[in-house]
């Protein structure tokens, strides 16, 4: 279900114009005044907000709600904003407007600081979007709302809103690169062991988390295993070659049990038919995912390439390593790319330059007093070469309709042993070092899903109604995802790696100005440039700007006669 375009009501963004809003205050004109700090939310809003993205989101949104009390951008923004600070617990709402950008992204129509008049607090004042209320706003909108909402709205419609529009927005703001890199896997959410978790399953892990048969397990390996209850994420994954960003594209939430392969073909088969052929090209995936119908239909129907890991017992596996073993393939040596390092000036301070000589003569020297005291290294566990081949046109995977060049990668171990194992690709192949590099993309997804469960509580689930779960996951993986486009639009792409509490500490703000809201538009000035444009004022406009601010202190201080404690 969409929301009608009359009640989503436009969200109003202040924008910057510091020569008009100024002229206008010299003449004694303006609409509002506050100081306030330069903090990253308040930037990412009014990024989102004037590429019209906000608007297009509540555009969009599958609304249960026939009537509108409240703007649909007003209960996105909000619900963004909690996740933004790591927030799940709608009773945090009334905290996080109080510490957030919202007021300074929207201005003074969104609230105002006033002091409350029982507890003498800073606090804020909020017009509201309706007269229902018997007590003086201190919110926008009220936290019940937002919960009562965001429980009715349906978890299917929810996905698919995520999948379709959102996805659609991003790609009409050229979030998607032309390379068409997407990258398949599933995680596990688990959960406390309480049967009222909606949907869930009781599954047995092993202690690397991963599921297994109890059936199958000696008394030894039965003692290392634990019942876990459980959900399973199944999503797609947007980057590119270089790995800057990683936007999610398609998500499913699953009970744990269900399996993750037709799934993930189902998301691909959705993401085709809502935004063309041609976007996503090529497509990386887990070994979980072997389905050889299904590879094939993403090549011949779609043109999406696969690239996938074989197991070792496939028919592909064993004849490939046949003919390496047989000395029938040419392998060539393959290096793991280094990480980008910083560059270094190139006209250092002498000073400089010899604290660094003799810091590196240090670990030099650390390191050898370190080897020598370690016990004896185990050479059959150190890969001490890594070499690759390609076999082209394999049709060893019979179920699989289009043919497969397979890269076979050997690993040589210190002591001279050697290992294989295998990629299956649908794409032509002629640098199989480059294949081997494309996969480790997918290994960078493990790292994003524990920022995401340890720094975004992910599934720190604060109700067991299987709509406020899929409702906290989509909301989460939505922030998270424009944080990833805002960052890389604004020229800060190496924060994409980090976590959020991280990008939050780097993007803290660093000074304090004076806001002047004048008709839609806003100026910032440091508080000396705010005291000199004051001081330099004509004496008519230093009237009429006198006798604005004393109406607005005494609107405000009459505003907030019946506040309801947060």
């Amino acid at each position: 279900m969409r929301v009608p375009a009359e009640i989503t009501s436009t969200a109003q963004l202040f924008e910057r114009n510091d020569a008009f809003v100024i002229e206008a205050f010299r003449r004694g004109e303006f609409d509002y005044l506050e100081a306030a700090g330069e903090v990253s939310e308040a930037n990412f809003f009014r990024a989102i907000t004037s590429k019209k993205i906000l608007e297009k989101l509540a555009a969009t949104y599958p609304s249960p709600r026939k009537k509108h009390d409240v703007p649909i951008w007003v209960y996105i923004a909000s619900d963004i904003s909690m996740r933004f600070h790591g927030e799940h617990h709608f009773a945090a709402y009334p905290y996080v407007v109080r510490s957030g950008g919202l007021m300074e992204a929207f201005g003074p129509q969104m609230g105002q600081k006033v002091t409350h008049p029982q507890t003498g607090d800073v606090t804020l004042v909020c017009e509201g979007f309706n007269d229902k209320n018997d007590y003086d706003r201190e919110t926008p909108c009220d936290q019940d709302y937002l919960r009562k909402t965001a429980r009715a709205t349906d978890a299917e419609d929810l996905q698919s809103w995520f999948n379709r529009d959102v996805v659609g927005i991003l790609k009409q703001h050229h979030a998607l690169d032309p390379e068409g890199i997407f990258i398949g896997d599933a995680s596990y959410l688990f959960v406390p062991d309480n049967s009222n978790y909606e949907g869930s399953s009781r599954l047995l892990f092993d202690e690397h988390n991963h599921p297994v048969d109890s059936k199958s397990l000696t008394p030894q390996e039965r003692a290392r295993c634990q019942w876990r209850r459980c959900y399973k994420l199944v999503s797609l994954i947007h980057t590119n070659r270089a790995g800057e960003f990683f936007l999610y594209a398609g998500l499913q939430v699953a009970s744990g049990a269900d399996h993750e392969c037709p799934i993930l073909y189902r998301l691909v088969e959705q993401f085709v038919a809502a935004h063309g052929k041609g976007v996503m090209k090529r497509l990386i995936l887990d070994r979980g995912f072997l389905d050889g119908p299904a590879i094939g239909r993403c090549k011949k129907e779609w043109g999406i390439d696969v690239l996938i890991p074989a197991r070792s017992n496939m028919d592909v596996f064993v004849d490939v390593v046949g003919l390496a073993e047989a000395r029938k393939l040419s392998f060539q040596p393959w290096v793991r790319p280094r990480p980008e390092t910083r560059p270094v000036p190139l006209h250092r301070p002498e000073r400089v330059r010899k604290r660094e000589q003799a810091r590196q003569r240090t670990l030099a020297r650390l390191k050898a007093e370190a080897q020598a005291a370690a016990e004896p290294i185990d050479l059959s566990k150190v890969v001490v070469r890594s070499e690759v081949a390609v076999v082209e046109k394999v049709e060893s995977f019979s179920t699989c309709s289009v043919a497969l060049n397979v890269v076979v990668n050997r690993e040589i171990y210190g002591d001279g042993h050697h290992e294989y194992w295998v990629l299956l690709d649908t794409a032509p192949v002629s640098e199989p070092g480059r294949v081997r590099q494309d996969y480790m993309l997918r290994t960078h997804i493990e790292e994003r899903h524990r920022q995401l469960k340890c720094f975004s509580d992910l599934e720190a689930f604060t109700s067991r109604a299987f709509s406020l779960v899929v409702h906290q996951v989509v909301f989460v993986l939505l922030t998270y995802s424009l944080l990833q486009w805002f960052l890389l639009r604004s020229g800060r792409k190496e924060l994409n790696p980090r976590t959020r509490t991280r990008i939050m500490q780097l993007l803290r703000p660093t000074v304090t100005v004076i806001v002047l809201y004048y008709q839609n538009y806003v100026a910032y000035l440091s508080p000396l440039e705010h005291q000199e444009l004051v001081l330099t004022l004509d004496e008519e406009a230093r009237k009429k700007i006198l006798a604005k601010t004393r109406r607005l202190r005494r609107n405000l201080a009459q505003q907030l006669q019946r506040p309801r404690s947060p």
